[in-house]
């Protein structure tokens, strides 16, 4: 019999995706990361109750069930860079770091302690085994478009990958939720967690404030020939597309279209300054290294939107993305994610926009 390491998070697809696992024959054992413990949210990922029902949950499959303490890891890993990104006007995943730095380099550890021949996640995507030696996993999208979440996993490792059960790539989330009420469990009828663990109330600006006061620095709100509208109190409280907050009274709405970090700068503009064609990204991470210098793809600059044709232009360790068409708000520091139809061909950071909403053509590769 297989055993495999599952993380569980005490949610409802978690939960479900152990009572699959037991189904499908393999001896599972569950492993919750405490990750942080500032507000104690049943809904969360990451809090001591949300493990205690996580092991509640174990109990009532019969399977085993252990807590890891991982805040100091979590904090150095994924908080403070989260931090010195907004610091630096920019606006990070913090799901991607954790995936990247906690959750699956410390599950795939568990399992060499253990013994364990796979690890498991309740992510709605797709790991595909092949028989090609040269490229033995893939990654796709899952089933549930509204629910796919490829784009936090693009940063995983060969290893990670090959090793990797996704029990719920190929069901839709109302399904998900049919199976936890079918076998009476308790995260059933949970709400969805929308939120950052970490972030009390969704309130960045005042996490932020709190870990570093001197985010708290005045500059200027200027339109895009520089003349200054406003006064902010710190660029950590914007992000590329923001409309609230600004203070200015204005006929038609603003947004934010650019920060500068040096200058302590928000720039702002009409919906449609804030519409891009061309992004730099950088950081990359490929699933499948690129043939040709320039090729066509999918994007995606957000988790929950639909891919966005593009073309892909390699420069140097970095990528030049030129949307067909220009997109709404991609914001530096955010992750642009590439695909090819359902699979992940790779992704990065992006590190900076490079026009304003331009309307000229794209050529793609013949």
């Amino acid at each position: 019999m297989a055993k495999v390491i599952l993380g569980m998070s005490g949610g409802v697809d978690s939960s479900v995706s152990a009572a699959l696992l037991k189904q499908q024959g393999y001896e599972v054992e569950g492993i919750s990361f405490i990750l942080w413990q500032a507000e104690d949210k049943l809904s969360g990922c990451c809090s001591l109750s949300s493990a205690q029902s996580a092991a509640r949950t174990a109990g009532r499959l019969g399977i085993r069930h252990d807590s890891l303490d991982v805040r100091d890891e979590f904090s150095r890993q994924v908080v403070e860079p989260f931090a010195a990104a907004y610091a630096r006007g920019l606006t990070p995943n913090p799901c991607i770091l954790c995936n990247r730095h906690i959750k699956f380099p410390f599950l795939l550890r568990e399992a060499e302690k253990r013994g364990a021949d796979f690890i498991a996640t309740g992510h709605y995507a797709i790991v595909e085994r092949t028989a090609d030696a040269g490229e033995p996993v893939v990654l796709k999208k899952g089933l549930d478009g509204g629910k796919d979440q490829s784009y936090v996993l693009y940063q995983l490792q060969e290893e990670e990958l090959r090793r990797l059960v996704l029990p719920l790539g190929a069901l839709r989330k109302q399904e998900v939720r049919e199976i936890a009420r079918s076998l009476k469990l308790e995260a059933a009828y949970w709400p969805e967690s929308q939120e950052i663990c970490f972030v009390e109330d969704n309130d960045y600006g005042s996490f932020l404030e709190k870990q570093n006061p001197s985010m708290i620095s005045p500059g200027p709100v200027v339109d895009r020939s520089g003349k200054e509208l406003a006064r902010h109190q710190g660029i950590h409280r914007f992000t590329v597309g923001q409309r609230k907050g600004l203070g200015i009274p204005s006929l038609t709405p603003l947004y934010v279209t650019r920060i500068d970090a040096e200058k302590r700068a928000v720039q702002v503009g009409s919906r449609e300054d804030a519409a891009y064609r061309s992004i730099m990204v950088d950081q990359l991470h490929w699933l499948r290294k690129p043939l040709l210098p320039a090729f066509a793809a999918g994007v995606k600059i957000r988790s929950m939107m639909k891919e966005v044709p593009a073309v892909l232009e390699l420069k140097g360790d970095a990528v030049v993305v030129s949307f067909d068409e220009p997109v709404w708000a991609p914001s530096p520091g955010q992750s642009a994610v590439f695909y090819e139809g359902e699979r992940v061909l790779g992704g990065g950071v992006i590190q900076r926009t490079l026009d304003f909403g331009l309307r000229t053509a794209v050529n793609r590769p013949v």
